[in-house]
């Protein structure tokens, strides 16, 4: 799924553009909004909800039937601080819709993507995967769930995904990297908020002045999708458009590997 601001981008430049969106209502009207401001008409709109691994294989099957190439798959939804909720396939929602969601999607296009070579994955995770953890033992929190653990979780597999994606790509042109887009002001932290006490929130405040506009959050993704400098490096992580050192449990390939292995198991892949 592709934000509309990030899509505006990618579309001025004449791009075939496919939105894959939950809500339909808004992804058609984000669609007007960018033939209107592009002028350019070749927008379609499609269903994903990455809170159901039936969703993923549709879309997935669609795009194969229906697209000749895949020249860029931005991986880019996201929900952040929800409470315990489940996704239809009974995973822990963050990292169901987070991780698992976009792991299972990918996989499902990597052939149309090796046939539309040189292409791109480009994974949207955060700053929060630095003091995140991989809970191997409990990978749904089930134990003791905490809504930052888990986005925190969410988006180091983000990133570890990335990173063990780049080793099996190898050789076949098709790259991938991962980025923190900034904070910026959407509807992302919708559930963070009122769960804040009053005083909380208040200390917030003076933050809004930093947050990014969603313009500028959407340029490193951008930047990781279109750069031409970019068009044979794998495996990185990106922050407001240049490399960035992931943290050291975003560079343990061993927990790359396992989570990989993990991953296939619960979204059954073979």
């Amino acid at each position: 799924m592709v934000g509309h601001k990030t899509f505006i981008n990618l579309h001025c430049s004449g791009a075939r553009v496919i939105l894959a969106c939950r809500d339909m209502g808004r992804a058609n009207r984000a669609a007007d909004e960018v033939r209107k401001r592009s002028g350019n008409g070749n927008v379609i709109v499609k269903m994903l909800d990455l809170a159901s691994l039936q969703s993923v294989r549709a879309l997935a099957k669609d795009v194969q039937q229906a697209e000749e190439r895949l020249d860029i798959l931005i991986n880019n939804a996201g929900i952040m601080m929800c409470p315990q909720w489940k996704t239809e396939d009974g995973f822990e929602m963050q990292f169901g819709v987070n991780h698992l969601g976009h792991f299972l999607l990918t996989n499902l296009l990597l052939d149309l993507l090796k046939k539309s070579a040189p292409s791109r994955v480009v994974n949207v995770s955060s700053l929060a995967h630095e003091t995140g953890k991989i809970n191997f033992d409990d990978i749904n929190l089930e134990k003791n769930y905490d809504a930052h653990t888990s986005y925190r979780q969410s988006k180091l597999a983000n990133v570890l995904f990335t990173r063990e994606l780049a080793v099996r790509l190898k050789g076949t042109e098709v790259t991938t990297n991962a980025l923190h887009p900034g904070v910026i002001h959407t509807e992302l932290g919708r559930h963070l908020l009122p769960s804040l006490p009053l005083w909380k929130r208040l200390l917030f405040l003076p933050l809004f002045f930093f947050v990014k506009t969603p313009w500028q959050g959407a340029q490193t993704t951008i930047y990781c999708a279109v750069n031409e400098s970019l068009q044979n490096t794998s495996g990185l992580y990106y922050s407001d458009c240049a490399p960035k050192e992931a943290a050291p449990q975003g560079r343990d390939d061993a927990a790359a590997r396992r989570l990989w292995d993990l991953s296939a198991s619960m979204v059954g892949l073979a």
